[in-house]
């Protein structure tokens, strides 16, 4: 019999994505600090931010597979976030801008009654189009969702006309969750 799987996450576009795979879920909102530590590399925020919240959800769900998954974006070596303000989205696109921007995603799936842990982190390059002032207000006019995505790009709605090229090994990484390696994870797992 399947275990109760869960997604440690309030994502919409992440529940959206995992509804592909056509298996029983829910969710749970990790509730975690997401601040990075000082002398934190890219590589090791988005380890260690996947970790805690696939280990945070377990505790609630002992028994259950938990799909955990965290997103970096990274422009010219520095790691950006969610602007949280339209002002904030601005400076962000504008940086980006004729840019090849890297977003980092990691993924865990933790059986938490056995506490086998898989991880993988898939790297995804996006280049951004020359954007010019009205391309941006226009852009943000129409999807003000954008202010709450890492770098200001939500490619799963109007974000991708931003865009010129993508690579990526998988490409739903980009938007949240890597279901071509979420897939392989859950063929794997001893628990299946």
């Amino acid at each position: 019999m399947l275990p109760k799987i869960v997604l440690a996450s309030s994502s919409p576009a992440r529940k959206m994505l995992l509804e592909r795979l056509q298996i029983p879920f829910e969710t749970h909102a990790p509730n975690i600090d997401e601040t990075p530590l000082l002398g934190e590399t890219p590589e090791q925020l988005v380890t260690r931010l996947t970790q805690e919240k696939g280990r945070a959800v377990a505790k609630k769900f002992p028994e259950a597979l938990i799909i955990s998954s965290d997103q970096v974006i990274i422009v010219k070596g520095q790691v950006i976030s969610k602007p949280e303000t339209k002002e904030a989205a601005v400076v962000q696109l504008q940086e980006e801008s004729g840019e090849w921007v890297e977003s980092l995603t990691g993924l865990g799936l933790l059986n938490a009654k056995t506490n086998e842990y898989q991880y993988a982190c898939v790297k995804t390059r996006v280049l951004f189009r020359e954007l010019t002032q009205a391309m941006i207000d226009d852009y943000l006019a129409k999807d003000p969702q954008a202010i709450y995505c890492a770098g200001s790009l939500r490619v799963e709605a109007l974000g991708i006309i931003l865009l010129k090229k993508i690579e990526s090994d998988d490409p739903t990484a980009l938007i949240g969750l890597p279901l071509i390696t979420l897939t392989e994870m859950l063929n794997s797992t001893t628990a299946l």
